[in-house]
């Protein structure tokens, strides 16, 4: 039997990685570490840390300038994207990207580094990232929790749950959990999610579900709430957030599944407060690589005033 490789593509976003029929995938990119620091213009602090040790889930913290030793501040609960193979919460696409938006909005930001598909297979990346949000949510109680910025300045009120592309599906999973965990009168309150160009299925056989069959064999690509939670009237009903934000842009290619699930989520029997906005003539996740652009900084401003909009 003829054991080489395929060379038939199945998806190709060189130059960062190459998905062949055969099911191997390539990785192209480095995505070298880029340390924490205290930024000297916003003044934002940064740290990592490793949280649980045996599974190796690590998260950077990002604390903004405040006027006082317990000033409460809103939690940014960050996942990045990245197709679930590629990128890392502490490369220099995503690093600058929440000093920025912790700067900006004020808030306490915690981006989760989630183990990458396919040599984690999934639902790796979604445990990974629930275990980060728990361990956030260790502090709520009599702010006792191990790391100090989140005791010292987390308004556990105002959580809020935030990702891009293939980030903004694992948020969307935590948040779902989370519905089933906080109730309506608990002290913990997740204020809003904000998804940033969603990376869902539709359970059609294209090739980002192709691509899904690839790296996740053993789950359906046409039901399965994670990858195509518009199926699921019912369960997205149930988020127990009261707001969310649903970012497009006119050139994303999977601008269409983030429209699908706006109108699926608008259709359910969720009570929040839906909101949208599509950026005209750019493409997908734009506002990293182009982060001073026009288009990226009112991409920023939108965020911003989601996560600082009264919740009154």
């Amino acid at each position: 039997m003829d054991s080489t490789p395929s060379t038939e593509v199945l998806h190709d976003s060189y130059p960062y990685f190459r998905v062949y029929k055969d099911g191997r995938i390539e990785k192209f990119a480095e995505f070298p570490y880029t340390p924490p620091s205290e930024d000297p213009q916003t003044g934002v602090k940064s740290k990592d840390i490793l949280i649980p040790p045996e599974n190796n889930v690590s998260v950077r913290l990002y604390l903004p300038r405040t006027t006082t030793p317990d000033e409460k501040l809103p939690i940014i609960i960050y996942i990045h994207g990245g197709a679930f193979v590629i990128e890392s919460a502490f490369s220099p696409l995503y690093d600058p990207y929440l000093n920025s938006l912790a700067a900006e909005a004020k808030a306490i930001a915690v981006s989760i580094e989630y183990r990458l598909a396919p040599e984690h297979p999934f639902p790796a990346c979604y445990d990974d990232s629930w275990i980060a949000f728990e361990w956030v949510l260790a502090h709520a109680s009599s702010a006792q929790g191990p790391e100090a910025w989140i005791n010292n300045h987390a308004d556990f009120a105002r959580i809020f749950l935030a990702g891009d592309s293939a980030g903004a599906n694992i948020a969307h999973d935590v948040m779902v959990r989370a519905s089933e965990k906080i109730g309506p009168g608990d002290e913990v309150k997740i204020a809003g999610m904000i998804l940033v160009h969603p990376y869902f299925g539709d359970g059609k056989p294209d090739m980002l579900d192709k691509l899904f069959s690839l790296i996740a064999p053993d789950i359906s690509i046409c039901d399965d709430p994670r990858l195509h939670p518009m199926a699921h009237p019912d369960l997205l009903s149930r988020l127990v957030c009261k707001r969310v934000l649903v970012l497009t842009a006119e050139k994303d290619f999977v601008r269409e599944r983030s429209l699908l699930y706006y109108c699926a989520l608008k259709k359910s029997r969720w009570d929040g407060e839906l909101e949208m906005m599509e950026t005209e003539e750019e493409g997908h996740c734009f506002h990293l690589p182009n982060p001073t652009s026009e288009p990226a900084r009112v991409l920023m401003k939108r965020i911003v005033t989601f996560i600082n909009q009264d919740p009154s």
